[in-house]
């Protein structure tokens, strides 16, 4: 039954405007996209599929956000505030949220192309920190915890040039009690640390996908003091997408304070 204009006193009333089925199914697909977006990686954290998996949800979440950009476009246009709908807030919150689920993985794409596609970060390329407790740990591991050689080495200068040793002016005790201080500050799982070896393993997890990264420190006598070398892997993938350089960063600054 069609619904008509009302009569009041001062004469036919406006008949009321209904919202936009293009504002509300572009919101309803943008906020789809982001959930797809979001249970890309949490559910290969969780374990409901690998990450590959994640990847390719990643990517079609990105392209319903795009789909989604265009419906809440077109339905803004429909719903404008003279327009013969209503729904132009709604709209533009699709918009909004479309370009989210098209801009996150955009991002990510656009840093991993600007960095190597490297997944092995130490302080010293020339002698690297070796691991020793989490071995067992990374038996299933897909990447293995042997160095790359002199081509990772010139890679990582060339892309990290600051991620370097750290010289501490104290004795070699209290540099390690100083480093793993900083580890646990970090945050990760610390698996093993033996004073005696002057090293430190641990591990820790990506937030999104739950990656699982390894990190070892080594603490030397340097001199009058002490010299600290970190090492972070990943256990999957071939790029890190710089993400075991930044880890390595923060726990220097850390160590420095």
């Amino acid at each position: 039954m069609r619904q008509r204009s009302r009569v009041t006193a001062k004469g036919w009333a406006r008949r009321p405007r209904r919202f936009s089925p293009l504002a509300v199914a572009g919101m309803t697909l943008g906020v789809l996209a982001v959930l797809a977006l979001m249970l890309a990686g949490l559910g290969a954290q969780w374990g409901w599929w690998n990450f590959r998996t994640g990847f390719r949800i990643l990517r079609w979440a990105a392209y319903g956000g795009a789909f989604a950009a265009l419906v809440s476009l077109l339905g803004a246009m429909h719903a404008r505030p003279a327009g013969p709908r209503r729904g132009f807030a709604i709209a533009m919150v699709g918009l909004l949220v479309g370009l989210v689920a098209v801009g996150l993985p955009w991002q990510w794409q656009r840093t991993a192309r600007s960095v190597p596609p490297i997944h092995d970060i130490t302080t010293d390329t020339e002698n690297p920190p070796e691991f020793a407790a989490i071995l067992p740990l990374r038996a299933n591991a897909p990447n293995p915890v042997e160095y790359g050689g002199p081509e990772l080495a010139a890679q990582q200068r060339a892309a990290y040039p600051d991620v370097q040793p750290v010289l501490l002016e104290m004795p070699l005790d209290l540099a390690f009690d100083r480093a793993l201080d900083a580890a646990r500050s970090m945050r990760w799982e610390i698996v093993s640390a033996d004073s005696a070896a002057g090293r430190i393993e641990a591990t820790d997890r990506t937030f999104w996908f739950g990656f699982a990264d390894d990190v070892v420190i080594r603490v030397t006598p340097a001199g009058g003091g002490s010299r600290l070398d970190a090492r972070s892997i990943s256990r999957v993938g071939g790029s890190d997408v710089g993400t075991n350089a930044r880890r390595l960063r923060r726990y220097l600054d850390r160590v420095r304070q």
